[in-house]
Order: structure tokens, then C-alpha cells, then sequence
């Protein structure tokens, strides 16, 4: 097995919401010095995995190497757009052995079932950034399990992970990051 390294990243609201009622991302979470980051965190990276709507939603004009998860998908097949994967008809460890045989690190930005599915699968980091102050009503919750009252950070800790130093990313922004790294 190739060594992989599987990061998540999400900006939410203080309800841990990614986005409004309709899926997409509200204003309120749109932050500049968030976007550096996470630019700079996807061009550390080999892959990037997220859904079939943010891949739908989000162009990719530096070609960076794409994995997206789809039913649609009919295992794991290369599309020009990217390798299309539907994780219930091939597991992680065969999918990525085929995509990355040599390893690296994995970006996971989402949406939420590709959340739901790494913490599952297992992250070795997520970077969860939060716009402070702000409340998206009837959102959608960067975890399933945040519909049913169970916290961003109940969760991320169940999957094994502990939070490490908040950083501010933006103070007028009021952007805070905490890296969520896999316990020793």
C-alpha cells in the first residue's frame, strides 16, 4: 500500500454548517485569507477528492488531479476531468493504489457525504477553519452526524483526532483554523 496521507478542509459557521439550504456556499463563509490557505494546502497535495457537485461547482484551471466520488462512477474509471470513483462498489485502498501508486497526500474538501466517507475511511488531519460569529439557518452541516446535535468537534474527536492550537487566519474577518491531527 502506497503511504497516503489523507487531509480534510472546510470552513463552517458556528452551527458547523458548509453550506445554506440550497448546497451552496453562503457569503458569510467566504473568506479571502481562508482561500490562500487552502490553495496553498491543495498545491501541497496529489489528489484532490471531493463530490460530484463541487467538482460540478468548482473549476479546476491549474489541472490539478482530480477523484470524484459518484454512483455514477462504475468502480473507478479515468474521464478527462478526472478519475471517477463510487467508493461502494470499490474500497479506498484499491482506488487509491490504482490513482496514486507512488502515495502522497490527499485533499478532501468535501461536500458532506465525502466527509461522512473519510471519517469513516480515516483522516490523518483536518483543517477546520471557522467564520466566528456567523449562523447559517437550515444549512448543511460539514458532518451528517451535526444534524442530531453532536458537534464538528465530537465528531472529528470520535474519529480519532485531536485539536491542535487555534490560529486566527483573518482577525477582521474573525477566521479561526484548528488543525485536527490523528492521536498518538
Amino acid at each position: 500500500m502506497p503511504q497516503v496521507e489523507i487531509h480534510g478542509y472546510a470552513i463552517v459557521s458556528d452551527n458547523d454548517c458548509i453550506a445554506d439550504a440550497s448546497g451552496r456556499t453562503p457569503e458569510v463563509l467566504h473568506n479571502e485569507a481562508d482561500w490562500a490557505y487552502f490553495q496553498a494546502e491543495l498545491n501541497k497535495s496529489a489528489l484532490t477528492v471531493l463530490g460530484r457537485l463541487g467538482h460540478e461547482a468548482n473549476a479546476n484551471p491549474r489541472g490539478r488531479l482530480r477523484m470524484i466520488v459518484s454512483s455514477s462512477s462504475s468502480g473507478l474509471e479515468r474521464r478527462a476531468d478526472g478519475w471517477w470513483w463510487d467508493p461502494g462498489k470499490l474500497p479506498w485502498d484499491d482506488a487509491i493504489r490504482t490513482v496514486l501508486p507512488e502515495g502522497g497526500r490527499v485533499a478532501v474538501p468535501g461536500g458532506r457525504q465525502v466527509f461522512d466517507l473519510f471519517i469513516r475511511i480515516g483522516y490523518d488531519a483536518f483543517h477546520l477553519a471557522r467564520a466566528e460569529g456567523t449562523y447559517v439557518p437550515d444549512g448543511v452541516p460539514v458532518f451528517s452526524g451535526c444534524q442530531f446535535g453532536r458537534s464538528a468537534a465530537t465528531i472529528l474527536s470520535e474519529g480519532g483526532l485531536a485539536p491542535g492550537e487555534h490560529r486566527v487566519l483573518d482577525p477582521a474577518g474573525r477566521v479561526t483554523l484548528a488543525i485536527w491531527r490523528m492521536a498518538a
